[in-house]
């Protein structure tokens, strides 16, 4: 865990840099204007909203650091993600399930980008 941490902050500042287009497909939830049943259930659950957190944070760092093909898996990826997190609705168990799988593909591209790098 600490490992990733560590490989996180030090890939932060060059997700900063490369800004791909494609970044923007998956924004977070706005709590505030949530109208979809799983959104609400994220945003009035501690541990979902943090898991949401996760997700953005690992997919937006992802997908500055992979090849354009790979890009599109992922986003590809991550809007089958998001329409099974919406199948979910109210489920806080089908949604905490749901969310720990995508993290941890998104935590697998991780590791196979930082295999492959000088970091």
């Amino acid at each position: 865990m600490k490992t990733l941490i560590h490989v996180l902050v030090m890939l932060l500042p060059l997700a900063a840099l490369a800004k791909p287009a494609a970044a923007a497909d998956y924004a977070p939830i706005n709590c505030s204007i949530a109208s979809a049943e799983s959104d609400k259930t994220v945003c009035n659950n501690y541990v979902l909203g943090q898991m949401e957190a996760r997700t953005a944070t690992l997919f937006e760092v992802v997908t500055s650091l992979v090849a354009m093909g790979q890009r599109g898996a992922i986003q590809d990826d991550q809007r089958a993600f998001i329409d099974l997190r919406n199948k979910c609705k109210s489920d806080v168990a089908c949604l905490r399930d749901v969310y720990a799988a995508r993290i941890n593909q998104l935590e697998n591209a991780l590791d196979d980008v930082r295999s492959r790098g000088p970091f």
